[in-house]
């Protein structure tokens, strides 16, 4: 029997300092409690409370890491007029 196919999300985490941070998981909870405790990415250890600002399901890995990287390219306004414009079409 084949294993079951992981379904890939991206996810948006906003620091304390106002910061946002994009990532790619296949569950989105775990990898919370990860950065939330000091196990996730360096980049947000010492930067908490963490909040989710954004998760959405992607179709495939490759998909979720064309969009991170995308993501990643903007500046910090940019990032966050895409979220308020994905928060305003309810993709949360």
């Amino acid at each position: 029997m084949p294993a079951p196919e992981r379904r890939w999300h991206l996810y948006l985490l906003e620091t304390a300092g106002g910061a946002l941070y994009t990532g790619i998981t296949t569950d989105v909870a775990r990898r919370l409690e990860q950065h939330r405790s000091g196990r996730g990415a360096k980049a947000l250890r010492g930067k908490g409370p963490l909040t989710l600002r954004y998760q959405q399901p992607m179709k495939s890995h490759g998909e979720a890491l064309r969009q991170e990287a995308a993501l990643k390219r903007l500046s910090a306004a940019q990032k966050r007029a895409w979220l308020a414009r994905q928060e305003i079409a309810g993709g949360d």
